[in-house]
């Protein structure tokens, strides 16, 4: 008998196991590849926690897997801030999924039975309100169930440090070393409710947090040039069946909007994310339905956030009256010169202003903001080194935050919180809108000004999967064939190499090497004259690459041509053709 099928057995021997989970383990009774896909290794804990299928299993997520992290967590915080962990606490949300409420309920309930209290959120609520949370209640960590835009499938299980950022490297290594000497999943101490709640040790977040946080966006992100021009702009909200409908809807009511149109069909939560493919506003269907009411209404924007609410997608109107989606780079680029020309116009900042973006995120926000004197930082993919850097900056008085994004659609304009925040996002676009408006602009008016005045930047995000049981070693033989041979693209000279792995930048035909400061990851990038560029990294332990491109041209049609070259050459190279 496998260890797989071992741990098959132990489960079914339980005898206060959810009848649910015993039914779905008799189901698969016998089928081999399926045991040994639920059992054969234990959902793996990185910085984003915990993410996967829910289900019976060491390798799904169910309260007992949730129980084990939550161990790990707790053994983690009393380590590192002893007695003071326990009167902290932890703060604990949920998104509107399958199942979220009862695993964030079971993150309480353990940790009040390790003595330390636990603050839960008492509705559903954004990512970033989390974030929130833990700063404004001075809590140890923070603990989010969620697992984004995922499919309906899935749940995931995110934490939080005290700062109110996601943790980093060094933390999620060792809540999995912790993780790891829980061998029987079904004696984790927990607590019942009652015992919990009669204790002290679980609290419900007064609903007054809400209000808090969705007061501080709006003073925060409202501009002062603004006035009755907000009246003007017609919006369509979608919350894509997630938990941006009440805080966002509050934040626009709160800054001056009134003329919002809901799509009615996505407002109610809903864990099945029934009337959209995928819930992720970086896919076109997305949006659909907002588009749709938007043609009906003649609404100016359209803007609709993932689950979670720490993300946003965008449609604009152009001037031709025709409905646009905006990419992620692209609603970077102009939220970064729309705040630069703000803080030209209004100052405020005590601190020099500093925007952050990722190493595969266009350049044109860099160029953007350098053009104003603002200062660029670079991190690694993840929000999380973004909000690291903000903590770090403000702790050592040097910089202040003025904006910080990614390609996937998340935006960060105010360090409240110390995430990606879509609630900040849908504020600082509807003003952004709302200034160009009263000026006689549309957003795509002014994207293609900024083209004209700072070249033609293109990007694009390919994703390469390798199917077959060999999958895996075929990506890794192609990462490292790159590593050995760098990417060659007709008609365009190679003028450096930056491995995160090794930590290093090279320079093709000279001995020259420079060292990488970021943390060290398994992604390369291939620097072209002009600034082209391309990227790759894997995609966990999946048979999956992801490959991102940024140009720079002088016409809209070089910049097309120029993004061919580079999605052609380096596909061909990941796939080893």
């Amino acid at each position: 008998m496998t260890k797989a099928q071992q741990a098959y057995e132990q489960w079914l021997q339980q005898p206060h196991l959810p009848e649910s989970l015993r039914a779905e383990l008799e189901r698969i009774r016998g089928n081999d590849a399926e045991i040994e896909d639920r059992f054969g290794a234990d959902l793996d804990f990185g910085t984003g926690g915990l993410r996967g299928v829910m289900g019976a299993g060491l390798n799904r997520m169910n309260v007992y897997t949730v129980r084990r992290a939550t161990a790990g967590l707790a053994l983690h915080l009393k380590e590192r801030f002893g007695e003071d962990a326990a009167a902290r606490g932890v703060a604990i949300g949920y998104d509107v999924r399958h199942n979220s409420a009862t695993f964030a309920e079971t993150v309480a309930l353990t940790l009040a039975a390790y003595g330390i209290r636990a603050h839960l959120m008492p509705v559903v609520c954004p990512t970033p309100e989390l974030s929130f949370a833990v700063r404004d209640l001075g809590c140890a960590a923070g603990v989010m169930v969620t697992a984004s835009h995922n499919p309906p499938k899935y749940n995931g299980y995110k934490v939080y440090n005290e700062h109110g950022g996601q943790i980093l490297e060094d933390d999620a290594r060792d809540i999995k070393a912790r993780m790891e000497t829980i061998q029987d999943l079904f004696a984790v101490p927990h607590l019942s409710r009652e015992e919990a709640e009669a204790r002290g040790l679980l609290v419900m977040i007064p609903a007054s947090l809400r209000a808090k946080y969705v007061e501080a966006v709006v003073r925060e992100v409202r501009d002062p040039r603004l006035g009755d021009e907000r009246s003007r702009l017609s919006i369509v909200y979608t919350p894509l069946h997630g938990t941006g409908n009440i805080p966002v809807r509050e934040a626009l009511r709160a800054a001056g909007y009134t003329n919002v149109h809901l799509v009615e069909a996505q407002v109610e939560p809903d864990g099945d994310f029934s009337t959209v493919k995928s819930p992720n506003p970086e896919e076109q269907e997305a949006l659909s339905l907002g588009v749709k009411l938007a043609e009906e209404v003649g609404a100016h924007l359209v803007m609709g956030n993932d689950p979670d609410c720490d993300r946003v997608g965008i449609a604009v109107r152009d001037a031709s009256g025709r409905m646009q989606l905006l990419s992620g780079n692209q609603v970077g680029a102009l939220i970064v010169h729309y705040l630069c020309e703000r803080h030209r116009d209004t100052g405020g900042f005590h601190l020099p202003p500093i925007v952050f973006k990722t190493i595969v995120t266009s350049d044109m926000g860099k160029h953007i903001a350098e053009s104003y004197g603002v200062h660029v930082e670079e991190t690694l993919t993840g929000f999380k080194y973004i909000g690291d850097r903000v903590t770090r900056h403000e702790a050592d008085g040097t910089y202040r935050l003025l904006a910080g994004y990614e390609e996937s659609y998340g935006y960060l304009v105010s360090p409240i919180v110390r995430d990606k925040d879509g609630v900040q996002g849908a504020l600082v676009i509807a003003e952004m809108a709302a200034w160009h408006l009263a000026h006689g602009r549309t957003l795509v008016d002014v994207l293609r000004s900024l083209y004209e005045q700072y070249g033609w930047y293109g990007d694009k995000l390919v994703n390469v999967e390798l199917e077959g049981h060999d999958g895996v070693e075929r990506m890794k033989r192609a990462l490292q064939d790159l590593r050995e041979r760098p990417l060659e693209v007709p008609g365009l000279a190679l003028v450096a190499v930056e491995d995160y792995l090794a930590r290093e930048r090279r320079f093709p035909g000279t001995d020259r090497v420079e060292p990488l400061t970021l943390p060290v990851s398994d992604v390369q990038k291939f620097i072209f004259e002009g600034g082209q560029w391309a990227a790759i990294r894997p995609s966990g332990t999946e048979p999956k690459m992801k490959m991102y491109f940024g140009v720079r041209a002088k016409s809209e049609a070089e910049r097309d041509e120029l993004l061919d070259k580079l999605v052609e050459a380096l596909t061909a190279r990941a796939r080893m053709e």
